[in-house]
């Protein structure tokens, strides 16, 4: 594959999110297949694999770990701090819970080091900023763990690009990971130029809108009843449909530029800026071959240019977070 630049490290142009084989889209998959997804990956040249502590609860992490430990020199490992779950009324019922105080982050890198079977991450990310902590605190928590030899590098998620330039400050961001794809531009506001201005890598992550974008995803009735889409103001019933109405010419770009939908947002996104990585993820070693195939599709400025007018956050019907989510992140907003 391709590759580019993350902080010090040399990636494939397009890396793996883990967090689908054990987190948020329903029952996840079993171990078995969570493995051969991971295997497929790297077998395919993936060198960037993506997790965190708040998917599956440490599941994830534990997954990874098992599966990647004996590959370990093979790719680089990313993961996340600061958003996790809690046991809060000790009856079983775990909750998010966003902390990102120093001794927390601590205490979340302590027990990722242990279910990722590794001695060092080499990019871990506040996954949300605590808003309650000035992110200088947080930022500076993480620099003790680069500092101790816990972590080579720091990452922030879902933050604007003045909470970019405070951390920054205190110490060098190598990469900053929030949601873009055609249907969510918010990145475009501001700190997609931030990062480049830094030197920081953009991460992408639902790079093909949660699904949406492959064009298999016809009927949300059919989302298990624990899926984190049933909830999101796009995936709605009424929503949905009109949504759905776009594909249509969607799918006939992509089929003039002989590639699959999934593969037509994933390299419009390669074409964007060459410090943006997609992390798409998925639980098939199918849908994980059709999406690396994305790093050969060439596109040129007329098609994007089409593409980009199909869909854009002003044909899209419906926000992309529910009130409480859009409170919990600190990205920039259109009007």
């Amino acid at each position: 594959m391709k590759t580019r630049q993350l902080g010090p490290f040399t990636v494939s142009a397009i890396g793996l999110g883990c967090m689908n084989l054990s987190h948020a889209y329903g029952t996840p998959v079993s171990a078995e297949q969570g493995e051969r997804v991971l295997l497929a990956a790297l077998d395919a040249g993936v060198t960037l694999f993506d997790t965190a502590t708040l998917y599956g609860f440490g599941a994830n992490e534990t997954l990874v770990g098992r599966v990647m430990k004996s590959h370990r020199s093979k790719f680089t490992l990313a993961s996340k701090c600061g958003l996790h779950g809690v046991d809060v009324a000790g009856d079983g019922k775990i909750v998010r819970v966003i902390d990102g105080s120093p001794a927390t982050i601590r205490k979340n890198c302590e027990d990722s080091l242990r279910r990722l079977q590794t001695d060092v991450i080499d990019l871990y990310y506040l996954h949300r900023w605590d808003k309650k902590v000035p992110i200088e605190d947080s930022v500076g928590a993480l620099a003790d763990l680069v500092k101790k030899g816990h972590i080579r590098s720091i990452g922030l998620s879902e933050v604007s690009a003045s909470t970019l330039r405070k951390a920054h400050a205190v110490h060098p961001i190598a990469a900053v990971q929030t949601e873009y794809s055609l249907w969510t531009r918010n990145p475009e506001i501001a700190v997609l130029d931030a990062c480049r201005e830094l030197g920081t890598t953009f991460v992408a992550f639902s790079p093909v809108a949660r699904g949406y974008l492959c064009g298999l995803l016809t009927d949300v009735s059919t989302l298990d009843a624990k899926d984190i889409r049933r909830p999101m103001p796009r995936f709605l019933p009424e929503n949905y449909a009109a949504n759905l109405k776009l594909l249509q010419a969607y799918n006939a770009i992509a089929k003039e530029a002989g590639c699959s939908p999934a593969q037509l947002a994933l390299a419009w996104l390669l074409h964007k800026a060459p410090h943006i990585i997609p992390i798409p993820g998925t639980t098939s070693v199918e849908h994980l071959h059709d999406d690396l195939g994305a790093d050969n599709v060439s596109l040129t400025p007329e098609l994007i240019a089409r593409v980009e007018a199909v869909i854009n956050q002003q044909t899209v019907v419906g926000p992309r977070y529910t009130a409480q989510a859009t409170s919990e992140v600190d990205t920039e907003e259109f009007a």
